[in-house]
């Protein structure tokens, strides 16, 4: 992998335009994590990050439904702007999360060494559960001890997953262009999977 020591756990979300799930998934986890370790800013602890497999929103603010979605839920959308997925945004990243089962073979195609650190963000969420925490590095708020933590709980995830693939049930549907309501239930399922996991990182 790319990365070094000095960076923070880094998580990459994935989706197709970059403007609805993935910003989405982007804010509510770095919020999650902010909640968790009491700090206003959790970023030194972890970088949550995301991008699009298509370039067509490159540079767009995110999609105004799921930037209302964010500040209600306490995330912020400043600063943010759409980008289309490079393989050194991969290479970056601790664990990859993507909207769906076909943005996983696009990463995977993308970077076959990505593999086992890449996982579909329901299948994600489904398979957090069954973690053993007595098995885990020690939690402490601190960047490497849940870099050290973090990059255990991601090899606990793939050795549940196994061979099995993601279950239908597991992709997030895109909400784009569609009512409230689908992108209330759309982040309601993100934060399945993004609270149980910062609460895993810092209990």
């Amino acid at each position: 992998m790319g990365r070094t020591d000095l960076a923070p756990f880094t998580v990459l979300h994935v989706c197709m335009g970059n403007i609805c799930r993935s910003p989405m998934a982007e804010r509510l986890l770095a919020r999650a994590v902010r909640d968790r370790s009491g700090e206003p800013d959790g970023g030194h602890l972890l970088r949550s990050v995301s991008a699009g497999t298509g370039g067509w929103h490159e540079g767009e603010e995110m999609n105004p439904p799921a930037a209302r979605l964010v500040r209600a839920r306490r995330g912020t959308d400043e600063g943010f702007l759409a980008r289309k997925l490079r393989g050194d945004f991969i290479d970056e990243a601790d664990l990859i999360l993507t909207a769906t089962a076909d943005q996983y073979d696009y990463v995977v195609a993308l970077r076959p060494d990505a593999a086992s650190r890449t996982f579909v963000l329901g299948e994600f969420g489904r398979l957090l559960s069954a973690v053993d925490q007595a098995a885990l590095p020690s939690a402490e708020p601190k960047p490497d001890a849940l870099h050290a933590r973090g990059a255990a709980i991601v090899e606990a995830v793939a050795a549940l997953r196994g061979s099995d693939a993601p279950q239908a049930g597991d992709d997030l549907d895109d909400p784009w262009g569609r009512g409230d309501q689908t992108f209330h239930r759309v982040a309601d399922e993100i934060e399945d999977t993004t609270m149980p996991f910062a609460t895993l990182l810092l209990p």
